[in-house]
């Protein structure tokens, strides 16, 4: 997941999309270095960044601003005169109609560029690996992975650092990283806990694993990443999924809150998705400025299957249980008025009524939504 947003393509070819999937899962915990290979010359992102129109004759710079941009360096570590020279070292760069590579040297600038303070005949392939020599890169990609798990908002600079001459001695080793990362002292401290929004992904993920549903419309999960703004394959832009508070405002919030009732009360909401495909067709963002027509779905009974939740909890005595259940589910702790305001409302009628009317209410809170 967390590829799909650092190397973000929408485009309308599923086998394509299929191959570049395939490639973040078998290296996702790999070398990075393989990975920005393999990505740039997938047929994926050749397409949605134009690079099968960059040609000597006519260079397209699309790609190689954003391979420094959002995939290596980040912006301002890199000049308008880096973008040039990349781009022509990325001439003829394209694919066959079966999406495999292919390199054209009759559409290849084989001049001396200029990149990054140095000087030769470079190709795209030249080009990549100088971006990986430079600390900036490992530092940027570690500061991504650093938002993505710990924090949305607060980046402490000295963690972050250290992770990055890991990830930079090992020669990009992202295994390496992620288990320094995980094992730290430091990314288990309170101060952490809650600091990050749940994407919509995760959240829905996150209700399936728990308690296994089945829909009745088969389209429900499709439509509810889309009213959520998080429809996978199509990020807004080449930049991917901001997160953090971007995946809150009064429409999303209204519907992550109410899912739980949804979901597992069988009770049927309707409601608005935010985009659709069309909306969706250029690198940077919508082609035009019009807003395509709300279109309304429903979301369809959940068959919910509750047995092993149930036969764990059940387990629990009755006084202990929403004490145990809020901190099975919530990653921070709640204050005592609002647990009573919350056993005030809960079915008490069987044991079992019990558990999922105190489960659905605390799913309901705006501590669920945190992580």
């Amino acid at each position: 997941m967390f590829w799909h947003g650092h190397f973000a393509t929408h485009i309308d070819n599923p086998y394509f999309d299929q191959k570049l999937l395939d490639q973040f899962r078998q290296n996702a915990l790999g070398n990075f270095g393989d990975l920005l290979v393999m990505t740039s010359k997938s047929p994926a992102m050749l397409q949605f960044l134009n690079n099968k129109q960059n040609k000597k004759q006519h260079p397209n710079e699309n790609f190689a601003r954003e391979v420094m941009e959002l995939f290596t360096l980040g912006r301002g570590h890199y000049t308008e005169d880096d973008i040039k020279e990349a781009a022509r070292a990325f001439t003829g760069w394209g694919f066959d109609g079966n999406g495999n590579f292919v390199f054209n040297e009759k559409q290849h600038d084989t001049g001396e560029k200029k990149f990054l303070g140095k000087t030769g005949n470079f190709n795209g392939d030249d080009i990549l690996k100088i971006l990986l020599e430079q600390k900036q890169t490992a530092l940027f990609i570690t500061q991504k992975l650093y938002r993505y798990f710990v924090s949305d908002e607060k980046v402490e600079g000295k963690h972050v650092n250290k992770l990055a001459s890991v990830f930079y001695e090992s020669n990009y080793d992202v295994g390496l990283l992620l288990r320094t990362l995980f094992t730290a002292d430091w990314f288990y401290d309170e101060t952490i806990l809650g600091a990050k929004i749940k994407s919509p992904i995760e959240l829905l993920v996150g209700y399936q694993r728990m308690l296994p549903m089945q829909f009745s419309n088969d389209k429900t999960i499709i439509n509810l990443q889309r009213a959520m703004g998080q429809y996978l394959f199509f990020p807004p832009n080449v930049a991917g999924w901001p997160g953090g508070k971007y995946w809150i405002d009064s429409s999303s919030l209204a519907i992550r809150m109410r899912l739980p009732e949804a979901f597992f009360s069988s009770k049927e909401l309707n409601l608005s998705l935010k985009e659709t495909t069309a909306e969706m067709t250029d690198a940077h963002g919508p082609v035009n400025g019009d807003t395509q027509p709300t279109k309304q779905f429903r979301i369809g009974k959940a068959d919910v299957d509750w047995t092993n939740y149930l036969a764990y909890w059940s387990k629990v005595s009755a006084d202990s249980l929403p004490g145990e259940l809020a901190k099975y589910l919530l990653p921070v702790p709640i204050a005592d008025e609002q647990m009573k305001t919350i056993m005030s409302f809960a079915d008490r009628t069987t044991s079992e009524t019990y558990i999922k009317s105190l489960t659905i209410l605390l799913m309901e809170l705006s501590e669920y939504q945190l992580a």
